[in-house]
């Protein structure tokens, strides 16, 4: 028992802000707290020194969900054999550029 390793870090939470009302929330890094009114209060102190932020978010590291990298290959394929999602059924006019870039 002596040689137990005793966790003291608080939970690790990620922090979001947004600059402007209606632009996207954008990752900052990650802050130590004990609750969420702490980790908003450290995620401020760290994140929101420099810029004012229009908004922020804490979300406990634990609760996001993520895909793995053995997931790459099936969890991402498109479905090409859903001939609906594919707009080969329209016609296109002459002169009309598909050159998307």
């Amino acid at each position: 028992m002596a040689n137990e390793k005793i966790d003291t870090q608080w939970d690790l939470w990620e922090v979001f802000s947004q600059r402007k009302s209606g632009t996207p929330f954008i990752h900052q890094g990650n802050v130590h707290a004990s609750d969420k009114e702490s980790a908003l209060q450290n995620a401020r102190d760290v994140f929101a020194r420099r810029e004012k932020p229009y908004a922020m978010w804490v979300v406990p590291t634990n609760s996001i969900v993520s895909t793995q990298p053995d997931d790459a290959g099936p969890f991402f394929d498109p479905g090409d054999d859903k001939a609906y999602r594919h707009p080969r059924f329209y016609k296109i006019s002459k002169g009309v550029n598909l050159d998307i870039h």
